[in-house]
């Protein structure tokens, strides 16, 4: 389904059992480490799947072992940025269905007082032509990853996509605003947030649940 305000270009997976069943693991407090990366990789391959509708494709042909039969491959290169830390989690699940997407990390740290973004580190293949897909598992305010489109998008990519467990209107607002041509796909557009900058009911602090770290 789209948006609430019927933007075509947010795609929320709240129709997909798949992505579903993954979301209320995580939203579980129960979940312990080990699961959670699971279920945030299962989960991710989900998200990726919808975030390449559309991607260009590339026909040619394979032979079997009976006769030549035709083929369909992404025909322009994909690039997973994970926003560090949180978007590793999804990374496993991304490369399932592309293995051969390339990497590249994006470094974003969130004051927790004005809730700004702040940007401490940026490496990424070259980006010319690419579909990029931007890995940040809570869409909160949205700064993190528009700080990471704007980036992207100055890098030379031809489409970026952010991919996004848990959202709230107001991110999702932050990034589509930002920029005509992005897209966002998640999993879920929760309330909002609450005085901490922590997504509402959300699933706590996706970082620290997917390392173990306290909270």
């Amino acid at each position: 389904m789209t948006g609430t305000d019927g933007d075509a270009r947010l795609t929320v997976l709240s129709d997909d059992p798949l992505a579903g069943a993954a979301l209320a693991a995580l939203r579980d407090e129960r979940t312990a480490p080990p699961e959670f990366r699971a279920h945030a990789a299962r989960l991710g391959a989900v998200l990726a799947t919808r975030a390449t509708a559309g991607l260009p494709v590339a026909t040619g042909t394979v032979r079997t072992p009976l006769a030549d039969a035709p083929t369909s491959t992404p025909g322009v290169p994909v690039v997973a940025v994970p926003v560090l830390r949180a978007g590793l989690g999804l990374l496993a699940g991304v490369h399932d269905v592309l293995p051969d997407a390339q990497v590249g990390m994006v470094g974003l740290e969130r004051d927790p007082d004005t809730l700004t973004a702040r940007r401490y580190y940026f490496k990424v293949p070259p980006l010319d032509g690419a579909w990029v897909l931007v890995l940040e598992p809570m869409l909160a305010t949205g700064g993190s990853a528009a700080d990471a489109v704007a980036a992207l998008d100055a890098a030379g990519a031809a489409q970026v996509v952010v991919v996004s467990v848990v959202a709230t209107a107001q991110g999702v607002d932050r990034v589509l605003d930002g920029d005509p041509r992005v897209r966002v796909v998640t999993a879920a557009v929760d309330p909002g947030l609450d005085e901490r900058g922590y997504i509402v009911p959300g699933l706590g602090d996706f970082g620290d649940r997917l390392f173990g770290t306290p909270h």
